[in-house]
């Protein structure tokens, strides 16, 4: 199952970047981002109304708060940063390999962070990634013309943004539905992007067809898809191993590429996979197992019917995250 999930999420995640380029050449970013969220939100705070109100039972103040601000971070942050640099000329593999740096920065900041602490077998893995994420990339960023040079530096700020939320929704301790979560994510993404693009004057949306098969390329593969799985696997699997996923989105970016605008797959894009595929490898095989917290949860649900509680749920020193997947 968890392999499943992992090629799904690699698929729509990196369909973000494509449909990204699909509707850049009919609207601005943040109107492409606004029609994007606005009707998206809509429908989900009616079925939430209508048919999850029992997901919504318990939640406090607090809890919506940090909700809101994983949203802001994972999505208006990242999506607007990574839309304005296509917009600029950063081609959408470039794109790609800057947001594949994420891994790298994710891997360092877990230990402090969330004693999530990486192995060298999986330091060995990420760096390797980071290599075959500029295998592929190099010959497209060398070949760029007319786009300026801080232009490269708009996405590095969308990756920090992203790796800001996921860290701030694995310190949490409050277990929150997915649908709950992704309600709001898209809700307070909705109101930002609609305030911008209305102070910005690009609130109509354009009455060509493309852009409207971008909206619901974007809504069905990437908001769903790609981003509701991002928070699953997060949450079946950690932040090293969801992260070390995001080194297949430049290759995998570049053979969508291939096959809806007739972009070059070659050699070198293929060595830069099989190098990507070959860390994904390492760091799955690279995770230190924890012994003895597994068994002793499950026996413990299996005599109450209750989580383990968290002073027994697992070892000393060990993080909330670590902790959910013991008892899961």
């Amino acid at each position: 199952m968890n392999f499943l999930l992992s090629i799904a999420f690699v698929v729509c995640w990196s369909s973000g970047f494509i449909g990204a380029k699909l509707g850049a050449g009919t609207a601005s970013a943040v109107t492409i981002l606004m029609w994007r969220f606005l009707p998206l939100a809509v429908v989900l705070l009616v079925v939430s109304v209508c048919c999850a109100r029992a997901s919504w039972g318990g939640l406090t103040g607090r809890t919506v708060v940090r909700q809101v601000a994983v949203g802001l971070l994972s999505q208006s942050g990242y999506l607007l940063t990574v839309y304005y640099a296509i917009q600029l000329g950063v081609s959408s593999g470039t794109t790609a390999l800057i947001d594949g740096t994420q891994p790298l920065v994710a891997g360092a900041l877990a230990g402090p962070l969330l004693r999530q602490y990486v192995s060298r077998r999986q330091w060995l893995g990420l760096c390797l990634g980071v290599t075959g994420v500029v295998i592929v990339t190099t010959a497209d960023a060398a070949a760029a013309a007319g786009v300026a040079w801080w232009a490269y530096l708009v996405p590095f700020l969308g990756m920090a943004s992203l790796v800001a939320a996921t860290f701030v929704e694995s310190r949490s301790r409050t277990r929150v539905a997915p649908s709950v979560a992704m309600t709001v994510h898209c809700a307070a993404s909705a109101v930002v992007f609609t305030v911008l693009a209305m102070a910005a004057g690009a609130a109509a949306p354009p009455a060509e067809l493309s852009f409207w098969a971008a909206i619901g390329w974007l809504v069905a593969l990437s908001t769903f898809g790609g981003y509701g799985l991002y928070w699953l696997i997060l949450r079946r699997s950690g932040v090293t191993k969801v992260n070390t996923l995001m080194f297949l989105m430049a290759p995998v970016t570049a053979l969508w590429g291939a096959v809806m605008f007739g972009e070059p797959f070659g050699p070198q894009t293929a060595v830069g996979l099989a190098v990507g595929l070959a860390a994904v490898a390492i760091v799955h095989r690279g995770e230190r197992p924890r012994r003895g917290t597994a068994v002793h949860g499950s026996k413990r649900r299996e005599a109450t019917g209750k989580e383990p509680a968290e002073s027994d749920a697992a070892e000393p020193g060990t993080s909330e995250v670590s902790r959910r997947e013991n008892v899961s």
